[in-house]
């Protein structure tokens, strides 16, 4: 996938709780559901790293693998991937699910970073 730095990381079950949840209290977190198999995940993937990487530390994107994290994508109600969910203060504050192109991932997070 594609290059990991300070603002872009994988998570899993055992450190959910951690790195978006108590991490969503500093700043918010977006989490991209994905699976290996589908298409449309591997297109969106790239799409949420660059604009992770505009917003220069404002966001931080959480990539869940749910085939391996099942129990999460339950707990969130996920039915379909790709499916991206934005934490702020430890709660959901919006989600989309399928690919969305970068001018539509930035307006997603325009409108919901507006509200801080």
């Amino acid at each position: 996938m594609g290059q990991q730095n300070i603002y872009i990381y994988d998570v899993t079950e055992q450190d959910f709780d951690t790195k978006v949840l108590a991490a969503s209290n500093e700043r918010p977190v977006m989490v991209d559901f994905w699976a290996e198999w589908c298409p449309p995940c591997r297109a969106l993937t790239p799409v949420l790293e660059a604009v992770t990487q505009c917003y220069k530390g404002r966001i931080v994107l959480a990539k869940l693998e749910v085939d391996d994290n099942m129990r999460l994508a339950g707990r969130y109600k996920v039915r379909g991937f790709p499916t991206v969910i934005l934490f702020k203060d430890r709660a959901e504050t919006a989600r989309f699910s399928s690919f969305r192109p970068t001018p539509a991932v930035h307006a997603f997070l325009e409108k919901h970073l507006a509200q801080d």
